[in-house]
């Protein structure tokens, strides 16, 4: 049930990652071409551009991490894979994960909360939803790390371990 959920949400993130980055790219572009070509640029335009970039960066580490695409040093896992120090090695790098994926939900909600009444001046909407991206990033980061712990009490192969195979 949680990998058709997650499935679900993978397609999602892609999906907006996509957009984003094309909204973010079509800005940049016009602002270029505005300053330019007609000596003004809107003011919103960078505000919208940056945001976009934090979405993205935030969103993307959550697809990354649900796909195991983050950056790892495989020596000892890989030589101690389907033994009991591999076993408590993945939980360990789990635990390390949920550890910072923790703190990332905390800090995030406290900053969300704190900018609810600190306005953007460009776009002018509350800095609330620019911040909120952290701990939904978090949440998603969370579901990862669970599928991937219940993976390894039921035996089953991590994701990076599939593509290696």
């Amino acid at each position: 049930m949680l990998d058709k959920l997650l499935s679900k949400v993978r397609s999602v993130l892609y999906g907006f990652s996509c957009i984003a980055m094309m909204v973010m790219l079509i800005t940049i572009f016009s602002q270029v071409v505005t300053r330019y070509g007609f000596g003004y640029t809107p003011e919103w335009s960078e505000e919208l551009a940056r945001y976009l970039f934090v979405y993205v960066v935030f969103l993307g580490s959550a697809l990354i991490m649900g796909e195991s695409g983050h950056l790892a040093v495989e020596f000892l896992p890989t030589r101690y894979k389907g033994t009991a120090f591999g076993r408590f090695l993945a939980l360990l790098s789990l635990f390390c994960g949920y550890l910072f994926v923790l703190i990332l939900l905390v800090q995030g909600a406290k900053m969300t909360q704190v900018m609810t009444f600190q306005e953007s001046p460009g776009l002018g909407i509350s800095m609330s939803f620019v911040y909120v991206v952290i701990p939904v990033s978090a949440v998603l980061m969370m579901l990862y790390l669970l599928r991937d712990t219940m993976r390894i009490f039921k035996g089953q192969p991590l994701a990076h371990q599939e593509i290696h195979d």
